[in-house]
């Protein structure tokens, strides 16, 4: 008797346990579905509709160390995106009109620079034909015009100039006479009588200060006079 109440005893001492894991509710008993030819357990199958809706519910959240780790490359791409388009607004709006306005301001003076060329051209092209027109009427002036006096004298005293000699002769006549004629053709001459050791009567037609002078007037007479024109000091 004593051991049929001790497993009374534990009995009820179980119970009592389980009460209190059970809140005081009445026990339940628990069985696994089980298939009637196999025994097992079987999982009720997942429809394929609820796949989809779970991987439709299903949404990825990077993490803050992945979103910092992204964050240089947007900012250098970001930075690049402003440098091209600052780039693009500076060619497009600086550079370019600057290089158009230089290019034009270029072609503007190659335009004035050949134009004045162009006007110094015709310039001298009129005062070229001015100035063949003014001798040709001076030309017709002088051979229609009659002829002016012209007037000789005898120099009595040395001057010390230099003079541009056509003719000489001893006798002083024959010097005069030619005076005379060139007189009547327009020309005015002067007589150097005979001095020093020379017995020379010397007719001539201009005097200058210097021989050059002189020499150069004697020179352009050479085609009228011949070549006998010469230059003495008197």
């Amino acid at each position: 008797m004593a051991k049929r109440k001790d497993k009374n005893e534990s009995a009820n001492d179980q119970n009592e346990d389980n009460s209190e894991d059970n809140f005081g509710l009445p026990d339940l008993d628990y069985k696994p579905l089980e298939s009637e030819t196999t025994g097992q357990v079987e999982m009720e199958p997942v429809s394929e509709q609820k796949q989809e809706a779970n991987q439709q519910s299903y949404s990825y959240t990077p993490t803050q160390d992945e979103t910092k780790s992204n964050a240089p490359i947007i900012i250098a791409v970001v930075i690049g995106l402003v440098l091209i388009v600052g780039a693009f607004l500076v060619y497009q709006y600086v550079y370019k009109p600057k290089a158009e306005k230089e290019k034009k301001e270029l072609a503007e003076k190659k335009r004035i620079e050949e134009q004045k060329r162009k006007d110094e051209e015709a310039a001298r092209l009129v005062r070229e034909q001015e100035e063949a027109e003014r001798k040709r009427l001076e030309a017709e002036a002088a051979a229609n015009a009659k002829p002016a006096v012209g007037t000789f004298e005898t120099l009595t005293t040395r001057t010390g100039r230099y003079y541009v000699v056509i003719a000489s002769a001893v006798d002083g006549d024959l010097v005069a006479d030619y005076a005379k004629k060139l007189s009547a053709k327009g020309t005015s001459s002067k007589i150097i009588p005979p001095f020093g050791k020379w017995k020379f009567y010397r007719l001539t037609i201009a005097d200058f200060d210097t021989f050059a002078s002189a020499q150069a007037s004697a020179d352009s007479a050479k085609p009228e006079f011949g070549e006998g024109a010469w230059v003495i000091k008197y």
